[in-house]
């Protein structure tokens, strides 16, 4: 059992809406990203997601409104919403997702990635 420091985690890498695996619990894998711009709108039909914002601001896109979040807040988006993470400047987020979620949901295109460990 050792101690993670989160923005430490974040110093290893540059590249955006490219998630990096942090520790698992349980079933789940923690992860940080970077983001800035817009991503894809997408839902996830067997899972919930959250984000919590770590360090910036994050727009979060629904069809039916828009929730912004600031450093330290979160959101939880339940299964099957549709959604689309915009950040107008570089944004630090953690995700907690079951193992197998894929970050682009039910699209897949060149943001699709497997994430990796850091």
């Amino acid at each position: 059992m050792d101690k993670v420091n989160i923005a430490e985690k974040f110093t290893h890498f540059s590249d955006q809406w490219s998630p990096r695996i942090i520790g698992t619990l349980n079933d789940y894998h923690i992860k940080i990203v970077k983001v800035e711009g817009e991503f894809v709108w997408h839902k996830h039909d067997e899972t919930d997601e959250l984000f919590f914002i770590v360090k910036g601001q994050l727009l979060m896109k629904f069809r039916d409104r828009d929730v912004l979040l600031n450093e330290g807040e979160m959101i939880i988006v339940p299964k099957g919403v549709e959604h689309m993470p915009v950040a107008q400047e570089e944004c630090y987020m953690m995700l907690i997702e079951p193992k197998e979620t894929v970050n682009t949901g039910d699209v897949e295109n060149d943001r699709t990635v497997d994430a990796q460990w850091i």
